[in-house]
């Protein structure tokens, strides 16, 4: 007797609507047949498959195990029908209302699965959703917006969403590339702003130039690499060190966690050119330089990068004289005898008449 009622509990009435776990008796062009218990099967058409990928469809195999939804109890010939498109629909609804609820940023992933003028119909884990074109992230547009070639060959797409509206009642679920992409930038950056080290040497890639430096993605974060710091020489130009797109190994100078700003430089990967100074040259040499600056007590001159020396009034003529400007002017090229070397105070003393005694 308690088989017998645990059989009659168990054979109930399906009812549409209704999810039912079942295992696949055969499988042929027209679609698959299902085993539902209750000592009955069920019919899925292909046309309720449409949602498989051509991975999941190579794994439908006698013996599966498959998720179902009942469209029609008992149809013309006595079988239930089944879909598998409506199953994972279903399953994707109670899927993302559960992550939308919980009020926690959410990001899925989902395929494109065409377009309408408002933007792109994808599939969410079953589940057709809406992408507004202005939350779309596009490699090329014309002077009129998105062409339609470029929406062709974004069908079949991957994509990374981020769900910003679900109302299940009038079947709207509304998702955003652009806010995905976005928080996934703020992840990473915030990882990175942890990672980093001050002092460090990290690789990145020019990212943006800017009247005032050059920006470097870290490989998620964004690094200023100011234009005092690409180079020990003077910059005129920022496309004349660096190019958007090249890689570059950057030191890391500061780490702002209140502001998320990181400070980068380039010239401070290479040997500052005062640290060589005294292999490279010595005193009593002769060496050519270029006027930089004039002042009250002499002329500044540059003989290379950001090594300059000083020209004291002294030592610009034998003869006296009230101002530099009398003997030379900025931008002059000179022959110049060095006098005195002291790189650790970044001085060079230059002499134009002792050069010009030799």
């Amino acid at each position: 007797m308690e088989a017998l009622l645990r059989e009659a509990d168990q054979i109930r009435a399906l009812r549409p609507g209704e999810l039912v776990q079942g295992v696949i008796m055969r499988v042929d062009h027209e679609g698959i047949l299902v085993s539902i218990g209750n000592k009955s099967e069920g019919i899925v058409s292909s046309r309720e498959m449409r949602s498989l990928s051509e991975e999941e469809r190579s794994s439908l195999q006698v013996g599966v195990e498959i998720l179902t939804r009942v469209l029609e109890a008992e149809g013309e010939d006595g079988s239930t029908i089944l879909s598998v498109d409506r199953a994972k629909e279903e399953v994707g609804w109670v899927e993302i209302e559960k992550q939308f609820a919980s009020g926690e940023s959410i990001t899925v992933d989902g395929t494109i699965t065409g377009f309408n003028r408002g933007g792109a119909l994808v599939d969410v884990n079953g589940l057709n959703g809406f992408v507004p074109i202005s939350h779309l992230v596009w490699n090329q547009r014309g002077p009129n917006g998105v062409d339609d070639e470029e929406m062709l060959k974004r069908v079949g797409e991957s994509v990374h969403l981020k769900i910003i509206e679900v109302d299940r009642s009038k079947k709207r679920a509304i998702f955003s590339e652009k806010a995905a992409i976005q928080e996934d930038r703020e992840s990473q950056k915030e990882r990175i702003l942890q990672e980093l080290q001050e002092g460090e040497i990290r690789k990145g890639r020019i990212s943006g130039i800017s009247g005032f430096g050059a920006f470097v993605d870290l490989g998620g974060a964004d690094g200023l690499i100011h234009i005092s710091e690409l180079s020990w020489e003077p910059v005129e130009a920022i496309e004349d060190v660096v190019k958007v797109g090249e890689e570059v190994s950057v030191y890391v100078m500061k780490v702002d966690h209140e502001s998320r700003r990181i400070a980068l430089s380039l010239r401070r990967t290479l040997p500052e050119p005062w640290d060589t100074v005294p292999d490279r040259y010595q005193v009593d040499q002769l060496i050519s330089g270029t006027v930089t600056k004039l002042t009250n007590f002499g002329a500044f001159a540059r003989i290379e990068a950001s090594v300059e020396g000083l020209i004291h009034i002294s030592e610009l003529s034998y003869n006296i004289i009230s101002h530099p400007k009398e003997m030379v002017k900025e931008g002059d090229i000179l022959t110049l005898k060095i006098l005195k070397i002291e790189p650790e105070r970044k001085r060079l003393a230059l002499s134009l008449k002792q050069a010009e005694d030799i």
